[in-house]
């Protein structure tokens, strides 16, 4: 196991215009100076969302899955983000792990915001997912799946933890930025695992609003980056494998973990 060489993008989207988001992250991925392991997009990078599946859904033949896997293996990187697919007549907000030689695992995100009328459209996924990336483990999850922590909670078995790093890819709003960042650093201290919190900035044409504050987070809860506020900004960093084993041989809690399977 190595360290983890990421960067994430915080970004504004294009409304319901797939191809001009497409472009733009293709520019922004070029940007990055070195080569990386991974590459992490917002949710629903290529369209903004909400928006309606029954246009703007995709299958994995469409031109987004054809763009990820092209680019991922020009920069010879996992990139990873959502976006609306279609699959057996329903739709999903699909996160995407995109593998340099074109292989890819699929992550359907389980909550759906009802008071945004997600769960109009939108069916729930019913599987988590686990990607295995240099020795890491790697825990994708998209938005709202943020504010349920027993469908992020990490296992320990006596030996190993289920994952090393928590990934949530997002469109959050403004209005609630407060439990973002709270749930972020909670998500990593009761995990012992790094987090990830990815969001977009802009306006979409519903009115919401975002200001990105992306940041990521070490196992102990200390912020370890801070993206700036309403501000495009492309973030490079490494995750250390040794503080990460040091803390959880340290400071086991996964010993006392309470013992449940999701069914």
């Amino acid at each position: 196991m190595q360290d983890l060489k990421l960067s994430i993008i915080q970004s504004d989207l294009i409304w319901e215009d797939i191809q001009a988001n497409i472009d733009v992250f293709d520019q922004k991925i070029n940007q990055i100076p070195d080569e990386v392991d991974l590459i992490v997009l917002p949710e629903a990078f290529n369209t903004g969302f909400p928006v309606d599946p029954e246009k703007f859904a995709e299958t994995y033949e469409g031109k987004t899955l054809s763009w990820m896997k092209a680019k991922a293996a020009e920069k010879n990187t996992v990139i990873t983000g959502s976006l609306l697919i279609e699959e057996n007549a329903k739709y999903y907000n699909m996160l995407v792990w995109m593998q340099p030689d074109g292989r890819f695992e699929t992550y359907a995100k389980r909550h759906l915001f009802h008071l945004g009328e997600e769960a109009d459209t939108i069916s729930p996924g019913q599987k988590q997912l686990v990607c295995e990336l240099k020795g890491w483990k790697i825990k994708p999850l998209i938005c709202y799946d943020l504010r349920f922590p027993v469908w992020s909670k990490n296992t320990f078995d006596g030996t190993n933890f289920e994952y090393d790093l928590l990934i949530y890819v997002a469109n959050w709003p403004s209005a609630r930025m407060y439990p973002w960042r709270q749930l972020l650093i909670a998500r990593a201290l009761e995990n012992q695992s790094y987090v990830v919190g990815l969001n977009r900035i802009g306006k979409d044409e519903v009115g919401n609003t975002y200001t990105g504050e992306s940041i990521i987070v070490d196992p102990k809860g200390q912020i370890i980056s801070d993206l700036p506020k309403n501000n495009e900004s492309i973030f490079t960093t490494s995750l250390s494998v040794k503080m990460m084993n040091d803390f959880r041989k340290k400071f086991n809690v996964g010993y006392d973990w309470d013992q449940f399977k999701i069914i």
